[in-house]
């Protein structure tokens, strides 16, 4: 009876610590945790580098350590061109830039941003969500290159110089920083002023050693980059919405789970509505700070600018033909479809 309590002890003990140390192991097994670096040229005081905090951190929580997202604000990491090839590489990437670098792969985007095209931000996100736009968002994934947001607004960009703007007439001469891109390069051209391509860092200290003469820039950056320290006017051109797309790898996109990818989507979209609202709230209030620290704003002659930047709408032999009288005939649509409330 002894020697049978014994061996039942024995299986008992065995039993709990075969037990134990399967929850021990199960306890231990850590989940292979990916991790995404999201680079953007945007500085920490910028609308756009502040709500791509909140979504980074929003990622991060919601994903019990599967998913960290890194983010490297004012062009710590390669972003523009270079940013763009790392993420057609295939690189665990993210970027946040103008989408004219999209254009430099897919180049009916620069038709849609071209110059002149929006009276405000609605016209431009309907724009987004047309059957036009959704096909070129489906080429660039064909191109390693996923979609996620194109409604990072930062404001319409205007000229920002210490010369008083009124017409065309007045930029020539100017030597004015642009962006690595022809649709901005052309545009400046039309404009009457001498593109200068630049990274945006790099400007506060050409503005100072007068490499440059001006910005063309959104009222959010130039006030959160103190570009005002250096020139004093702003002229209400508008002739380009300032704009950001939220774009990540293919490779990297497809090696997310069902769940991962659901949330890094939905905290971006959250993050679009959060720059948004903190936009259209900032825009009027740094203009009105704007105005105590000295700088003077004007309106310009907008037929008059409009005539000549028609011609940059001719310049790219590799979009669409005929993608200029499409996007215009979208815009009559939207237009309308605004006007009647629907």
């Amino acid at each position: 009876m002894k020697k049978f309590l014994s061996l039942v002890f024995l299986s008992i003990f065995t039993f709990v610590l075969v037990a134990c140390g399967g929850e021990k192991k199960e306890a231990t097994e850590k989940v292979e945790k990916k991790v995404i670096k999201v680079s953007t040229k945007f500085v920490d005081d910028e609308q756009t580098a502040k709500s791509l905090v909140k979504v980074v951190e929003a990622v991060n929580k919601r994903s019990n350590g599967s998913l960290e997202l890194q983010l490297f604000t004012s062009g710590t990491l390669p972003y523009g061109k270079d940013g763009m090839e790392q993420i057609m590489n295939g690189a665990d990437w993210i970027l946040v830039d103008g989408i004219n670098f999209l254009g430099d792969h897919i180049p009916d985007y620069n038709a849609v941003t071209g110059p002149f095209l929006y009276q405000s931000f609605e016209e431009y996100f309907r724009m987004m969500k047309t059957p036009l736009v959704q096909d070129l968002n489906a080429q660039a994934y064909e191109k390693g290159i996923k979609i996620l947001s194109l409604d990072w607004v930062f404001g319409f960009r205007n000229m920002t110089t210490n010369k008083v703007i009124v017409t065309p007439e007045d930029m020539k001469g100017l030597k004015v920083r642009v962006p690595t891109s022809q649709l901005y390069t052309y545009t400046m051209e039309a404009m009457g002023a001498s593109p200068v391509a630049m990274p945006y860092p790099d400007t506060y200290a050409a503005l100072q050693q007068k490499v440059i003469d001006g910005l063309e820039s959104s009222v959010m950056s130039y006030y959160g980059t103190k570009q005002y320290e250096n020139v004093k006017n702003v002229a209400r051109t508008r002739h380009l919405l300032g704009v950001s797309a939220v774009s990540i790898s293919r490779k990297c996109w497809e090696s997310l789970t069902d769940e991962q990818r659901t949330i890094i989507q939905e905290e971006f979209d959250k993050g679009t509505a959060d720059n948004l609202a903190e936009t259209e709230k900032l825009e009027k209030q740094y203009e009105e700070e704007l105005v105590k620290l000295g700088v003077q704003f004007n309106d310009v002659d907008a037929e008059a600018f409009n005539k000549a930047a028609a011609v940059v709408f001719t310049q790219f032999p590799k979009w669409t033909p005929g993608v200029y009288d499409k996007i215009m005939e979208n815009l009559a649509q939207i237009r309308e479809d605004i006007k009647n409330g629907k």
